[in-house]
C-alpha cells in the first residue's frame, strides 16, 4: 500500500510509532495500552463479527474477547497489520473507504499515541491533511456535539477562518483551533489546544457533556 493519501500516511506513521513506543505505552484511550490500541485497529477492519461491539455496547463483550485475542499476537505482527490495511474483501477495501472512514481514525490514534507521552506538541500539519480533517468535522459536526446542551460553534484558525455551527442555540459555546485540534476536541480528547469561549454556563455544560459518537 502506498502512502499517498493523508489517510494512507496516518496509518504508516502509526505504525512506525507503535514500533518505536513498543506495546506497553500509555495512550489518551483510557485504559488501553499501544497493544491494545493496535489490536483495536485490527479488529476494527479485519474482524467484521467484532466491529460493531465497538459503537454498541450490547455487543462489546464479544469485541472486548476478540480484541484480546488478536492483541495477544506478537507484536511486531500486530503493528504489521496495522500497516498493510484491511484484507481485500473488507468493506475498508472499497474505493472511497480508506478516506471516508479511515481518516479521521487514524489521525486520532495517531495523536492518541504522541500525546499519551509527555512533552508533546501539537503537529504542523500539511494542508491536505487539515482540510480532509475539516471537511470530515463538517460533516460529522451534528452528530459528534449532539450531546452538549447549547450551541457549538467551530472556528477553524488555519484556514480561510470557516466556521461551522455544530448546534444551534440561544447560548453557544465557540470552539477556536486548528482542523486537526478541533476534530480531537470534537472526539472527547482533552489534550487538544483548543480555544473556549462563551456564556460561563454554557461553558461549563460543554466542558462536562460527552462528545463524540
Amino acid at each position: 500500500m502506498s502512502a499517498s493519501s493523508p489517510a494512507q500516511r496516518e496509518r504508516h506513521e502509526l505504525a512506525e510509532l507503535l514500533l518505536e513506543t513498543g506495546p506497553d505505552a500509555a495512550t489518551l484511550c483510557e485504559g488501553w495500552t499501544t497493544r491494545d490500541l493496535a489490536a483495536h485497529l485490527v479488529v476494527r477492519e479485519s474482524r467484521p463479527d467484532a466491529a460493531p461491539g465497538i459503537l454498541f455496547s450490547p455487543l462489546a463483550g464479544w469485541t472486548d474477547r476478540v480484541q484480546q485475542a488478536v492483541a495477544s499476537q506478537p507484536f511486531p505482527e500486530l503493528v504489521r497489520k496495522v500497516r498493510t490495511g484491511p484484507p481485500t474483501l473488507s468493506v475498508f477495501s472499497l474505493p472511497g473507504a480508506d478516506s471516508a472512514a479511515n481518516l479521521v481514525e487514524y489521525f486520532v490514534h495517531h495523536e492518541d499515541v504522541r500525546r499519551g507521552a509527555e512533552g508533546w506538541a501539537p503537529r504542523d500539519l500539511p494542508a491536505d491533511l487539515s482540510d480532509g480533517l475539516w471537511r470530515r468535522l463538517s460533516g460529522m459536526a451534528r452528530l459528534l456535539f449532539r450531546r452538549v446542551p447549547c450551541g457549538v460553534v467551530l472556528e477553524r484558525t488555519d484556514g480561510s477562518g470557516e466556521t461551522v455551527t455544530a448546534k444551534k442555540g440561544t447560548s453557544r459555546v465557540i470552539l477556536r483551533g486548528t482542523a486537526g485540534e478541533l476534530v480531537l476536541r470534537a472526539y472527547g480528547r482533552t489534550a487538544a489546544h483548543v480555544d473556549l469561549a462563551g456564556d460561563p454556563e454554557c461553558v461549563t455544560a460543554f466542558e462536562s457533556a460527552r462528545l463524540g459518537v
